[in-house]
């Protein structure tokens, strides 16, 4: 898998991130993707050749491996970081957007003030906060429900020794024997904790967006109820009046 292109993508939005989010797509490269195409693609690569049952029956083998792991573990991971990574995508086209728009505020021959517009940042206020709140929000879905997903279709987080199968076409029970589950389960238990870690990054950057949305946002002034006092203009009947009162005193 060519990760290169989604690197591009996600530097482009990780401009106009805030520093939270720089964060976290610092741990998402190097701790998930690199562990991931560096060591746990090594650690997985005999996972099916080296899945032995204790039987000669022909396909026994293959329908035990698939009814234990439905999925493979690298390809689950894979499936997971482009979800988690695909809501940027929406900041990408929000910002190249706006982008358009202002060029065609431009005129043709300030070619320099495009090129400036180019590498311009753009704050994450108005339209662009909600699109980069949702992103975030849509995230923090992905990474929970594909740890949930994860629980539930092996049960558990830990890589079992041993797995007992009964399916057809197996003769009865056999026994069937994981390679190096102990580190398989530590790569398991690492990879599961740094997605931990991202889904906690992306609830502090929410809040911090939502809680810096409330700080600037408008406040009415508070107007103290006071006594309306009757002005008097000079050259008006009521002076005229207080005039002749006073005279007649």
């Amino acid at each position: 898998m060519d990760w290169g292109t989604l690197q591009k993508v996600l530097g482009g939005v990780n401009k106009h991130s805030t520093s939270i989010g720089k964060i976290w797509l610092t741990v998402l490269f190097i701790f998930r993707v690199m562990i991931l195409v560096v060591a746990a693609e090594r650690v997985w690569g005999d996972e099916q050749s080296d899945f032995v049952c204790n039987t000669l029956q022909p396909g026994c083998k293959n329908v035990c491996y698939d009814h234990f792991f439905p999925i493979s573990h690298i390809r689950l991971w894979a499936l997971q970081l482009i979800f988690v990574s695909t809501p940027a995508l929406l900041v990408a086209m929000h910002i190249a957007h706006r982008r358009h728009e202002k060029k065609r505020q431009l005129t043709s021959g300030e070619k320099v003030n495009i090129e400036e517009l180019n590498k311009q940042k753009f704050h994450i206020q108005g339209p662009l906060w909600w699109t980069y709140t949702c992103s975030i929000f849509f995230r923090i879905i992905f990474e929970a429900v594909f740890m949930y997903v994860f629980y539930v279709m092996y049960d558990g987080y830990q890589m079992p020794r041993l797995l007992k199968c009964s399916a057809s076409p197996c003769p009865n029970t056999v026994d069937c024997f994981v390679s190096r589950p102990t580190e398989k389960t530590m790569f398991t238990i690492f990879m599961l904790s740094v997605s931990g870690i991202c889904m906690l990054l992306n609830v502090v950057e929410m809040c911090y967006l939502v809680i810096k949305f409330c700080m600037k946002a408008p406040r009415k002034p508070n107007v103290s109820p006071q006594l309306h006092q009757k002005t008097v203009i000079p050259g008006s009947t009521a002076s005229m009046e207080a005039t002749t009162w006073k005279l007649a005193l």
